[in-house]
């Protein structure tokens, strides 16, 4: 297939960080190329310098599209070109319809007038295209995630996309959305589409791709055609050495019952009627890590949530004990006062605060552990984040740095930095590994050992299966607000979870 696009020897620099080092980047006219690295390799920095955010002057090297050398000055310039980038971050406007979200910025007008009725005969065929049955008038804030990310590509085919760029598509979206977008991915290349996908879930990749380059810290590591990729030689590439234990060998060691949830039950907070979570009782001992397993929205995190200072819902009831004796958790204040801490699943908008320092989210959760007699130290807020910084391995040039400007697995570890400074006796993590690299991943596992093994309880909610049955050391079960289950170590298995929950599906029914 003749060569689309060529990026060769690509420099970008940031203030103490040198992001991209000599990159090389060959696309084939109509295939999927997929780009994988660790958090930090510099993947959508690339992304970035190829559709004009980064315009050109702002890096050094060469960019040839179509054969023609490539200057993008900003977006609208790669746009002309039919170069669409679709971040992570979602750039649809949810108060507008779905009509305007597509044709925003060029819309379908004659003489400053917009056309309405034609905008609406395009949407529908550019809906129907993503396969999508929706109202063009619909609110774009009205509809899921997995919508959304098939109106950004609905968005993208309006500008006559002929290179689409989409930068981790798959990460915010359950199962069911993630295969019909991959199935459209598949759809476009039918079409004629050349696709990039970044992404750190390797079966999606190992689907959908004709070719993946791997980048480390920078720099071109690999190129590799389908009947080459497997995961074992991702990983290497990626990391830079062999992952055979893709999780921490740690030999179990649980002590007495540290927390005990008995007949926790939680109401929706808005829908009248709506029982969410129903009866859950779970304990927790010293040193031990327990998972909660689950189809999504079976109410794992409204659990969580809920334990952790009522944060969600309404008549909530129940007991929490830790060490035996009853503890009140109904405020955030109350439940880390009790020796409890919960790391969101979302860390973008509950987690951090981007624009701010490493050191002052991690000292945020405890202003007390840095002041005397009511007045911050800031000289001792710098010690406490230089501390975690350096036992997390946070990489950043220093605590000053803001936190927008770090990788995902690096914002992960400032966020559990934030909550270990309150010095939990139980850290509940909500999906603690999401949209990390396997390096990363490897190292928020090593800290989570590091933790149970100073007699601390971890409770780990996760959707990835593989995860919770090489981290656990007990597994309980969710489905429709309960805890249908509980699995040790030796019993779990990805088929005794599904019988579980297939099981109480099944007696619903009935």
């Amino acid at each position: 297939m003749p060569t689309l696009l060529e990026m060769r020897g690509i420099n970008k620099v940031f203030p103490g960080v040198r992001a991209l080092d000599q990159v090389n980047l060959t696309v084939e006219q109509g295939e999927i190329h997929a780009i994988c690295g660790e958090n930090g390799a510099g993947k959508s920095t690339l992304m970035k310098v190829l559709s004009g955010v980064y315009p050109h002057g702002s890096y050094e090297g060469e960019i040839f599209y179509e054969g023609a050398l490539l200057q993008n000055r900003g977006i609208r310039d790669s746009e002309g070109k039919g170069i669409i980038i679709i971040h992570q971050e979602l750039a649809l406007v949810p108060l507008l319809s779905i009509a305007e979200n597509l044709f925003l910025g060029h819309e379908v007008a004659k003489n400053g007038v917009i056309n309405w009725p034609q905008a609406f005969q395009m949407t529908g065929a550019l809906l129907k295209k993503v396969g999508l049955d929706e109202v063009p008038t619909t609110q774009v804030g009205k509809l899921g995630v997995g919508k959304q990310q098939l109106i950004e590509i609905a968005k993208a085919l309006a500008k006559d996309v002929r290179l689409l760029i989409l930068d981790e598509p798959t990460a915010a979206l359950q199962e069911n959305d993630s295969q019909k977008l991959l199935d459209l991915m598949l759809e476009l290349k039918a079409q004629g589409v050349t696709q990039i996908i970044i992404s750190h879930k390797l079966n999606e990749i190992s689907r959908v791709a004709d070719r993946i380059t791997i980048i480390r810290d920078g720099t071109t590591v690999s190129t590799l055609r389908k009947d080459e990729i497997s995961e074992e030689r991702i990983i290497r590439d990626m990391v830079g050495r062999d992952m055979a234990h893709r999780y921490p060998d740690r030999v179990p060691n649980p002590g007495d019952v540290l927390m005990k949830v008995e007949g926790w039950n939680v109401w929706h907070p808005e829908q009248t009627g709506r029982q969410m979570i129903k009866d859950a009782a779970f304990h927790v001992r010293k040193g031990e890590i327990v998972g909660i397993a689950g189809l999504m929205g079976t109410g794992r995190t409204e659990l969580a949530m809920s334990i952790f200072g009522h944060s969600y819902g309404r008549n909530i009831s129940g007991t929490v004990k830790m060490g035996g004796k009853v503890v009140d958790t109904s405020s955030v204040t109350r439940a880390v006062d009790a020796g409890l801490a919960y790391v969101t699943e979302d860390r973008k908008h509950l987690g951090l605060i981007l624009e701010e320092p490493i050191l002052k989210n991690i000292s945020l959760a405890n202003l007390a552990g840095i002041a005397a007699k009511g007045v911050l130290n800031k000289a001792r807020e710098q010690q406490v984040a230089e501390e975690y910084r350096r036992a997390m391995s946070i990489r950043t040039p220093g605590v000053f740095q803001k936190v927008v400007n770090l990788s995902g697995g690096n914002q992960q570890k400032v966020v559990l930095s934030k909550w270990l400074f309150t010095d939990p006796q139980v850290l509940i993590l909500d999906e603690p590994t999401r949209g990390i690299d396997v390096g990363a991943k490897f190292e928020i596992y090593s800290i989570m050992n590091d933790l149970v093994a100073q007699g601390r309880g971890v409770v780990m909610i996760s959707s990835e299966m593989p995860e919770l049955l090489g981290m656990c050391d007990r597994i309980y079960v969710m489905n429709e607000g309960r805890i249908v289950g509980e699995l040790t170590k030796a019993e779990a298995s990805p088929e005794r979870i599904m019988a579980l929950i297939l099981k109480n599906e099944k007696a619903k029914v009935a």
